[in-house]
């Protein structure tokens, strides 16, 4: 079994209880203020994780070049878009189906990271990405194509480009370290996270400093959001810093699985028999790109 799998599979897990306590948060602070949630502990503690490497074991310290930099604040305004509009999402549909529209990233990961990034796919790894793709479909549409929503859609895919965006930029630049996978993942997640920090804090003190008073005031779900959201990061740059983007993200759609279990015994929402049969499609991707 290729190491990025369980990288992977942690990530998706720790990813899906950081949406669900992010869901409970939005409906008490604004889109920005629960997206800061999302990085505001968890710089010191990717600080503290590379410190816990170093301490492990020496490896040389890493070059910071022009093109890291650009790639590691693209990466990161791109998170941050992605990560406010799939809390949009969670206000326009309820938890399970606004997670899955952003699930759309697979596909668009595997498309983009084909044309531009110089990551084809086996027929098999396509395969996994297009019975994904299946899956997301049938657990994102409750009914016929036309009764989805124009503005949810878009959302939806607009999120899902974002984060596609992300994590290829996140990729490439891990490449551009020559580190040990697991230094070149722990620097491009402190930098990442570290300027995404600055930015949603810029922001907030300058247009609403009011929602940074409502964060102080919900100290544990904030921390859980960042502590969560620091584990789930940490597994995805570690795996996409061994394996392409679509595989890492295809085989992640199992985060569904997880959600659909936290949404069905924490939010009280029903699973119907699409949902179960996306989760069985979502289950045969999996396969798929684990055996790519």
């Amino acid at each position: 079994m290729g190491l990025w799998i369980p990288f992977t599979l942690l990530a998706a897990f720790m990813q899906a209880w950081r949406n669900a306590f992010q869901n409970r948060l939005s409906k008490e602070v604004s889109t920005a203020g629960v997206t800061l949630a999302r990085f505001i502990w968890a710089s010191p503690l990717a600080g503290f994780y590379l410190w816990l490497l170093y301490r492990w074991e020496t490896a040389p310290m890493p070059t910071f070049t022009g093109p890291f930099i650009l790639l590691i604040l693209l990466a990161s305004v791109a998170q941050i878009i992605a990560t406010a509009l799939m809390v949009v999402l969670f206000r326009k549909r309820n938890y399970a189906i606004g997670v899955g529209l952003a699930k759309s990233e697979a596909v668009i990961a595997a498309v983009l990271g084909a044309l531009f990034f110089a990551a084809p796919l086996s027929p098999l790894a396509w395969t996994g990405v297009l019975i994904g793709a299946l899956a997301f479909w049938l657990m994102t549409n409750p009914g016929a194509l036309r009764e989805v929503s124009v503005s949810t859609l878009v959302t939806g895919l607009g999120s899902g480009l974002a984060f596609a965006l992300t994590t290829l930029w996140v990729r490439e630049a891990s490449l551009l370290l020559g580190l040990p996978f697991l230094y070149s993942a722990a620097w491009v997640l402190l930098c990442v996270i570290s300027t995404q920090t600055l930015i949603l804090l810029g922001w907030l003190l300058l247009r609403e400093p009011h929602t940074l008073i409502a964060l102080w005031q919900r100290p544990k779900l904030v921390f859980a959001i960042s502590l969560f959201s620091c584990i789930g990061s940490l597994g995805w740059f570690t795996a996409m810093s061994l394996e392409t983007v679509a595989l890492v993200k295809t085989l992640g759609q199992v985060e569904v699985l997880f959600t659909l279990m936290i949404s069905a015994s924490w939010f009280r929402e029903k699973l119907n028999g699409r949902d179960l049969a996306g989760l069985g499609l979502i289950v045969a991707g999996a396969v798929c790109v684990m055996l790519a």
